[in-house]
């Protein structure tokens, strides 16, 4: 099957660690089981097994099994000593691939934690930093957050292995750094970075030039849905008067205030009201804005909201080596190929099963690889 030969081009550049006279399968077909299953349902090591010996027939049309069927012992040992590195790599590159970036296309930046993958004894699950590309609906990357670190370190390894030219790169308040703005503009992409207390002096301008600025351009929104009411007010500023020149924060152009009202149809939940910030180098109409700060928030439903509910990886308890980090690449993985696979309107959790049921299916969304 040529979409075999894809996957061998794509990921057998990562080294093998075993010893030679010590394998009795090949790390190509390790790989591509691992894959496959994963698109099919398999959450863990045993249910690869279960898997590729109920699919034994069907896989051997395509990949050559003389010792039979890995077992869930050699799956486990496999992806968790593959380098990781290599392993994000391959999967980057094969994205770039298969990603069609739109002009100011929104990528979308943010850290999700593995809450299951904590060791006994210790207090820091896995946490994981991803790039979505909205309209591509794809994860573009990923990178590890070092246990003795967090996202601010993580963040600028991401964007530095990405091709992100011509987009708009959104982050939460943790990514509000200077240096990460100017990598940004590095990567000649554009910002839209949230302010928080993190970042308490630039907040307080921020708050000074909307409380006493005079020049404010506004755009609302309202939307029903689910019962409930959001109302949504942009308000940017341009034209700085507390703001220093020499503000050190790389090529910035506007300020941002959204001010969200959420009221609840036939409920008795109070009305909630919440006010954000945010600086960009962008210079944009407020609609402009109002769009791209509501883009960001899909990464939080259709990256970290399904990679839970459809793939359980929030329950996931894997953390021996690079179990855990090597595990999340297959997920996304999966999840690029299901969610880009059009014919099924169904459910990623349920294409899923269609994909473990039908060999058709599974062949159709295996061919979404461009490589």
């Amino acid at each position: 099957m040529k979409t075999t030969n894809k996957l061998k081009t794509i990921f057998g550049q990562i080294p093998d660690f075993r010893r030679s006279h010590k394998q009795l399968y090949d790390l190509e077909s390790i790989l591509v089981i691992g894959i496959i299953s994963v698109i099919c349902g398999a959450d863990s090591w045993n249910e690869m097994e279960n898997y590729a010996q109920s699919k034994e027939e069907f896989l051997r049309t395509f990949l050559d099994l003389p010792n039979g069927i890995p077992s869930h012992d050699t799956f486990n040992r496999v992806f968790s000593n593959i380098d990781s590195a290599q392993f994000e790599s391959c999967f980057i590159t094969w994205v770039n691939t298969l990603a069609e970036l739109q002009p100011k296309e929104v990528i979308a930046i943010d850290g999700k934690t593995i809450r299951g993958a904590k060791a006994s004894g210790k207090k820091s699950p896995v946490h994981m930093v991803s790039a979505w590309a909205n309209e591509n609906n794809l994860v573009l990357g990923q990178v590890k957050v070092s246990e003795k670190s967090n996202e601010i370190t993580a963040i600028p390894m991401l964007l530095e292995a990405l091709s992100l030219e011509n987009t708009i790169v959104t982050i939460d308040a943790m990514g509000c750094q200077t240096e990460i703005a100017s990598a940004i503009i590095d990567k000649k992409a554009d910002y839209i970075l949230a302010v928080k207390g993190n970042q308490p002096k630039l907040l307080e301008h921020i708050e000074d030039e909307f409380r006493f600025g005079k020049t404010i351009e506004t755009n609302t929104t309202d939307d029903l849905d689910h019962g409930r009411m959001e109302t949504r007010k942009c308000s940017i500023i341009s034209n700085f008067h507390f703001i220093p020149e020499n503000n050190n924060w790389c090529k910035l152009n506007t300020i941002i205030k959204i001010e969200s009202t959420r009221e609840f149809k036939n409920s008795e939940k109070p009305i909630e009201t919440a006010v954000r910030y945010y600086i960009s180098n962008l210079k944009a109409n407020p609609q402009d804005f109002q769009k791209a700060i509501r883009s960001y928030w899909t990464i939080e439903n259709k990256l970290h909201w399904t990679l839970d509910v459809a793939f359980s990886e929030d329950a996931s308890r894997k953390r021996a080596g690079n179990a855990t980090q090597n595990f999340s690449i297959l997920n996304k993985i999966a999840l690029n190929l299901l969610k880009n696979e059009k014919s099924s309107k169904i459910g990623v959790k349920s294409r899923r099963m269609k994909a473990g049921w039908d060999n058709h299916y599974l062949i159709k969304v295996l061919n979404l690889m461009k490589v």
